[in-house]
C-alpha cells in the first residue's frame, strides 16, 4: 500500500537480479499447478467487454478464458521473461469458471462481469488461498474467508484466479525498502524492461495487468500503492475516495489511508471492477455511506466528456523528456475540448511528516488488531513477533534491507496520544480542504492533472528504491480523495502515466476524463518484455 514517503527516500524500487522464492515455498509455487496447453485463442490485450461479448456469442466460455490466463502465467510468469507477478492461481479457478457458465447456459447472467478471472493482490484476503502480504510470518495465513471486496466480486460473477505478489508488507517496512521483493514471491519484473522497477506495493497487480495474465487485478494503496505500479506499467488505476471500499480482512498499514483500488488496461475496465467493489461495511465503520455512492460508472463514460471542461494544470519538477510528453498529454486534452488552466499547490512543507507519523501509529495498531484475528496456525499475533521472527529468518526475510519502519512503529504510543492526533488533524486539513481543494478553487476547475511519477528506475540490489522525479500520490493519498492514472506513452521506452485528481467522490469526473483522454490519445502501448532499455537516455538510476 505504501509508497514513498519523499522525506525518507522510501521511494519503490525492486533489484534485478534478487533470486525468485525457495522452491519449497508453498504458497509461490502454487501459480503453475494448473497450467493447460496453450488455448486455441489470444487472450492478450483482450478488454472485458470483449471477452464477455465471446462469452454472449458462444465463441468463448469463462472456463476457456480463465484457462488461457493460467497458461499464460505459467507461459511468462514462471519462465521466459520470468515476471513473477502471481504468487498463486486459485486451486479451484477452473471450478468456479465452469459454475458461471452453467448460469449463463441457464439464461442468467450477473452484469457485466460475469465470467471475467480478477487476480487479487496477496494481502487481501480470499478464501482458497493464504493471505501472506509476501512475508513468510505469514505463509500460513489461511483464513478460509473472502475479504467483504473479494466476496463482493464473486457476487459479480468473477473468477478469482489468484493471488498477485507485492512489495512485502505493502512497502511499510523499511527505508531501504525494493519494490516488487518479497519473501514469498521474489521479485516481480517490469515487462517493458526487466532491469526496470514494477514499482509497488501493488506490483504484480499492475505487471499481471500490462501483461494479460488477468483481465484486471486488485491492488491497494496508502500511498501511491495502486497508482505507482499502474503508471510504470503502462495501465489504469484507481486509489478510490476512503469510505467506499470495504477494508475488513486486508492486511493493513492505516485505517486513515488504506483502500483497496482497481486496476486495468482501459479505464472502462477499471470502471467496471469499481463499481463492483463499491459498498456499505458494517464491520468498517467509513464505508457506512458507500451505498450511496454505488452506480454504474462506466455508463456515462463518452469520448466527448471533456468538452469545455476546465482542468487545473499542476507542474512538479521533472525530466525534460517527461515534460515533453507531458505537454503532449496536456495537447490531447485540448483537442479532446478542455480548457486548462495552470494551478499552483499550496505550500505545505510538514505534509510529509505528518504523514509519516500517522502511518507509523496506525500501522502499529492496524495491525496489531490484524494480527489478532489470525488463525493459529500463524505464530506471529503482534508487530514485534513479526519483527522478531524476521530476525530469526533474516536470511530469508531480511538480505536486502532490514526494518526500520517496523522497529520506528513498535515505539509509538498508540492512537489515543495527542501527537498523533495533531498530526492526523494537520494532514488531512492540509491535503484536502486546504490542499486539493484549495488548487480545485484557484483555477475553478474540475480536476487536477499531473505526471503521476517519474520513469522506472534501474533496479538495485545494493541501494535499494532509486525515486527521482515526480510524484502525484501524496495529496489524494493523504486527504482520502480520489486519484486516476492513465497511461500517456512511453518515454525511452519506459511507461509513464497521467493523473486525474479531484474532491472527495469525484470518481465519476475522473472517470470520464480519463476515459475522454484515454480514446483521444491511445497512448497505451503493448510491453514487449525487452531485457532492457538504453541506460544512457538521461533515466536515473545506480547500476550501469
Amino acid at each position: 500500500m505504501l509508497k514513498l514517503l519523499p522525506a525518507l527516500a522510501l521511494a519503490i524500487g525492486a533489484p534485478q537480479d534478487v533470486p525468485p522464492p525457495p522452491q519449497d515455498a508453498s504458497v509461490s509455487t502454487a501459480a503453475a499447478a494448473q497450467a493447460p496447453a496453450p488455448q486455441p485463442f489470444d487472450i492478450t490485450e483482450m478488454s472485458v467487454a470483449q471477452l464477455q461479448a465471446g462469452m454472449a456469442d458462444g465463441s468463448l466460455t469463462s472456463e476457456a478464458i480463465t484457462r488461457a490466463y493460467i497458461a499464460r502465467i505459467a507461459e511468462i510468469d514462471r519462465q521466459g521473461p520470468t515476471l513473477r507477478s502471481v504468487i498463486a492461481v486459485s486451486p479451484d479457478a477452473i471450478a468456479q469458471a465452469r459454475l458461471l457458465d452453467e448460469e449463463r447456459a441457464m439464461g442468467r447472467t450477473r452484469g457485466p462481469l460475469h465470467g471475467i478471472p480478477v487476480l487479487v493482490k496477496d494481502n487481501i484476503e480470499t478464501r482458497e488461498l493464504p493471505t501472506t502480504a509476501g512475508s513468510l510470518a505469514l505463509a500460513d495465513n489461511r483464513t478460509y474467508r473472502d475479504a467483504p471486496v473479494v466476496a463482493r466480486l464473486r457476487d459479480a460473477g468473477m473468477v478469482v484466479l489468484g493471488k498477485t505478489n507485492l512489495s512485502e508488507w505493502a512497502n511499510i517496512r523499511s527505508t531501504a525498502s525494493m519494490s516488487g521483493w518479497s519473501a514469498v514471491g521474489g521479485l516481480v519484473r517490469n515487462p517493458y524492461a526487466l532491469d526496470r522497477t514494477a514499482c509497488g506495493s501493488s506490483s504484480g497487480s499492475g505487471v499481471a495487468v500490462a501483461a494479460s495474465l488477468t483481465a484486471v487485478a486488485l491492488g491497494t494503496e496508502t500511498d501511491g500503492s495502486v497508482v505507482c505500479p499502474a503508471s510504470m506499467n503502462g495501465i489504469v488505476g484507481l486509489k478510490p475516495t476512503i469510505g467506499l471500499v470495504s477494508r475488513t480482512h486486508i492486511v493493513p498499514i492505516s485505517h486513515s489511508q488504506d483502500t483497496a483500488g482497481p486496476m486495468g488496461r482501459g479505464v472502462r475496465d477499471v470502471a467496471l471492477l469499481f463499481s463492483a467493489m463499491i459498498g456499505t461495511d458494517p464491520a468498517d465503520a467509513v464505508t457506512a455511506d458507500a451505498d450511496s455512492h454505488q452506480r454504474d460508472y462506466a455508463a456515462n463514460l463518452s469520448p466527448r466528456a471533456l468538452q469545455g471542461v476546465r482542468i487545473g494544470v499542476l507542474r512538479p519538477d521533472m525530466s525534460a523528456d517527461l515534460e515533453a510528453k507531458y505537454d503532449e498529454a496536456l495537447q490531447q486534452l485540448v483537442a479532446a475540448g478542455a480548457v486548462l488552466v495552470e494551478v499552483t499547490p499550496p505550500d505545505h512543507p510538514d505534509l510529509d511528516e505528518d504523514e509519516f507519523h500517522v502511518l507509523l501509529v496506525e500501522l502499529k495498531a492496524d495491525l496489531d488488531a490484524y494480527l489478532a484475528t489470525t488463525p493459529s496456525t500463524v505464530t506471529t499475533r503482534t508487530l514485534a513477533e513479526v519483527m522478531a521472527f524476521n530476525e530469526d529468518n533474516a536470511e530469508a526475510e531480511m538480505p536486502y534491507f532490514a526494518q526500520e519502519i517496523f522497529a520506528m512503529a513498535a515505539d509509538t504510543r498508540g492512537l489515543d496520544d495527542e501527537g498523533y492526533r495533531a498530526a492526523r488533524e494537520r494532514s488531512a486539513r492540509m491535503s484536502g480542504p486546504e490542499g486539493i481543494d484549495v488548487m480545485l478553487a484557484q483555477g475553478d476547475v474540475a480536476l487536477l492533472v499531473s505526471p503521476t511519477y517519474g520513469l522506472p528506475w534501474l533496479s538495485d540490489p545494493v541501494h535499494g528504491d532509486q525515486f527521482d522525479g515526480p510524484s502525484a500520490s501524496m495529496w489524494p493519498a493523504v486527504s482520502g480523495y480520489p486519484h486516476l492514472t492513465v497511461p500517456m506513452g512511453l518515454v525511452h521506452g519506459l511507461p509513464a502515466g497521467l493523473s486525474f485528481i479531484g474532491t472527495a467522490y469525484s470518481e465519476a469526473t475522473l472517470l470520464e476524463a480519463g476515459y475522454a483522454y484515454e480514446q483521444q490519445a491511445q497512448a497505451r502501448v503493448v510491453p514487449e518484455y525487452l531485457p532492457t532499455v538504453d541506460a544512457g537516455a538521461g533515466i536515473e538510476g545506480v547500476l550501469p
